[in-house]
């Protein structure tokens, strides 16, 4: 008595909530994220990409080093039986680790799954620290930046999908163009990265604030006035910024530069083929401050002027974001070009619930298609055979499990589980070898809003052609 007292006593003093930075999914937030996941798989499948499912934690050394500054925000795990571990922080390091180790030499592949940073949350704006990514990459060697054009039409593709293509602008910018830019003010080589990161940082703070990060992070003022001159240059399309660009002699003696423009020529050139121009904007502010990224990087942004959330919350970021890694697996031993995007799926999931498309998940969130109920006794033995019949044609079904479960609350559990239609036993209409139908969800003045009465042996055929 005294051990139950006390469990009872320590379970009322319980917090009952989720860690800081995770949630709990259910109902009709489980479909739309589900409609988001379905949407991708079905672009990422388009575009013949396969799937890959890699654990949730790594070995330690397998991440280190490969996310620069961000590194602090990796969870470590104790040591496990002699193994140092920590939760993976994105899909694209153990996709580098399976190419690797597996010695593939050319795979589009694609993943979906959690990751985890130890980052400040803001969850109404998406930002969490135990969220999905989604990840579609092309690994392989291939021509310049015919792989890197086609992921950028996959990122407007998904969009498409959710009905957000309108407004999604995808900023691209090429890391050789930015270390050359950094190399020719005078930005020392072991400061390139730091440099980068705070860079990458213009879009959320004014530059006078990441020009104040750069000189605490040792860079003299007068670079980082020469810096701003440039990150801060963008434009809708590429050709314009190009233009601007090769007109800047000291940048162009560049090589790391110079092949940066030549890339950003062909990428322009294979985007028009795409008739994709008009969705892109050349921002040299875009720097992506993880340390694997090679040349062409970018990111989807949008504004939503109904977003509502709370006016201290940082904003939502980045919905899409990735680029060329060429020496990620080379750290591993396989050295194979790759170029990928990773979409965020929280921070999509926010945008659909904040424009109210709640809704348009309702066909993924349903329970069952079809809820059998009864009239007066219950009829129990009668909905259970009615009902595996429905589970063995592939219909899902669902039936109260009370012996005599009254009617208000069988229309209500219909409701509550999506049901499209109801299949009603009674005692008259069972003598008579018949089963009433009826659809949910008409007008009242519709002729079939009381149903119709089917053969009970015609039962599945029916419910299969209102189906479909």
């Amino acid at each position: 008595m005294a051990t139950n007292l006390a469990v009872r006593e320590k379970t009322a003093r319980m917090q009952l909530k989720t860690p800081k930075g995770t949630r709990d999914w259910t109902g009709p937030d489980i479909g739309m994220r589900d409609r988001i996941f379905a949407s991708a798989t079905e672009v990422f499948r388009r575009h013949a990409a396969v799937a890959l499912d890699t654990p949730v934690f790594e070995l330690k050394e397998i991440l280190a080093g490969k996310y620069g500054e961000d590194a602090r925000l990796i969870y470590d795990l104790q040591d496990q039986g002699g193994e140092l571990c920590s939760l993976r922080y994105d899909l694209t390091v153990p996709f580098a680790r399976w190419l690797a180790m597996n010695k593939i030499q050319q795979v589009k592949r694609y993943s979906i799954g959690k990751v985890y940073r130890r980052d400040q949350p803001a969850i109404s704006r998406g930002r969490l620290r135990e969220f999905y990514q989604c990840d579609v990459d092309f690994a392989g060697t291939f021509d310049p930046m015919v792989p890197d054009a086609e992921i950028i039409s996959v990122i407007v593709e998904v969009f498409e999908m959710l009905g957000l293509a309108d407004d999604i602008t995808i900023k691209v910018n090429h890391r050789q163009i930015l270390d050359g830019i950094f190399t020719v003010v005078g930005v020392p080589n072991n400061k390139i990265r730091a440099i980068s990161s705070a860079v990458d940082k213009l879009d959320k703070s004014p530059w006078a604030e990441v020009k104040k990060e750069m000189e605490e992070k040792g860079l003299d003022s007068a670079v980082a006035d020469d810096i701003g001159r440039y990150v801060q240059i963008n434009g809708r399309g590429i050709s314009s910024v190009l233009d601007q660009l090769r007109c800047d002699s000291r940048l162009t003696a560049n090589k790391d530069f110079k092949a940066g423009l030549e890339d950003m020529d062909l990428l322009r050139a294979y985007l028009e083929a795409f008739q994709l121009s008009d969705k892109v904007s050349f921002d040299l502010s875009l720097a992506r401050g993880l340390d694997y990224y090679t040349a062409l990087i970018f990111e989807a942004t949008t504004k939503f002027p109904d977003l509502h959330t709370k006016s201290n919350d940082p904003p939502i970021g980045s919905v899409a974001a990735g680029g060329r890694y060429d020496n990620l697996s080379g750290m591993f031993g396989n050295s194979i070009p790759c170029v990928g995007v990773s979409f965020g799926i929280d921070r999509i999931f926010t945008i659909l619930k904040a424009r109210g498309e709640n809704g348009k998940a309702q066909s993924v969130a349903r329970r069952f298609d079809v809820y059998v109920m009864a009239f007066g006794s219950g009829l129990l033995t009668e909905r259970m055979a009615l009902a595996r019949e429905l589970w063995a044609a592939g219909i899902s079904a669902e039936y109260s499990l009370k012996v005599k479960p009254k009617l208000p609350q069988q229309f209500k559990s219909a409701e509550v589980g999506g049901a499209r239609a109801v299949l009603i036993i009674g005692e008259e209409e069972l003598k008579s070898g018949k089963v009433r139908l009826k659809i949910l969800g008409l007008a009242d003045d519709d002729p079939e809003k009381d149903g119709r009465l089917v053969a009970r042996q015609n039962v599945v055929p029916e419910v299969k052609k209102l189906l479909q």
